[in-house]
């Protein structure tokens, strides 16, 4: 089971570079579906990704016909809209015997409307309120994508880590140290 997240034609490098980073810290393989909106070398992508650009599995496709053509037939594909009525915490991701994509829009137009229709019953939508148009696109990647990994039970993941100088080490953060009186006035 690999999961993918792919980005449909990308304009802002720093979305780009974010996702890139959240993909290195989650095994997971980022698909560009082309033309991108920037230089892949440009630096506001580079910095958003920090120096986790080789950790990351990336997949250059020159169209949306060009990417479907590497799906396998026990692939799941899901596209991330607005528009959809269902919900992406009501998918199971869970089968070991299928690799999972994400599909995400362009940051300006979304996804082409033809390509929705035509794998209508594949989109899926993070619940918002009508305060706003959409979530940024790499919250909104996140969010997806670590749904499916909790789902997973987060595989070749650290769910904990201990480091030299951990906050929450014994004897360094101990209760007392942050015990307050609250509700109550401090005479």
């Amino acid at each position: 089971m690999t999961n993918h997240v792919v980005l449909y034609e990308p304009v802002m490098p720093a979305n780009t570079g974010n996702i890139a980073r959240t993909c290195a810290g989650t095994n997971t393989v980022l698909d560009l579906i082309e033309p991108l909106g920037f230089q892949i070398d440009n630096k506001r992508m580079k910095r958003a990704g920090l120096d986790y650009w080789d950790k990351v599995d990336v997949r250059m496709h020159d169209d949306l016909d060009a990417f479907l053509k590497t799906l396998k037939p026990t692939d799941e594909m899901y596209l991330i809209s607005k528009f959809s009525s269902k919900n992406y915490v009501d998918v199971d991701y869970t089968d070991p015997n299928k690799d999972y994509y994400f599909v995400f829009g362009k940051e300006t137009t979304g996804l082409p409307e033809t390509f929705m229709r035509e794998y209508y019953d594949r989109n899926l939508r993070i619940p918002m309120s009508d305060n706003i148009r959409c979530y940024n696109l790499s919250n909104s990647v996140a969010m997806v994508l670590l749904e499916a990994l909790r789902q997973q039970g987060f595989p070749n993941m650290e769910t904990t880590h201990h480091y030299e100088n951990d906050k929450l080490k014994d004897n360094y953060n101990r209760p007392e140290r942050y015990e307050r009186n609250l509700g109550k006035d401090n005479q």
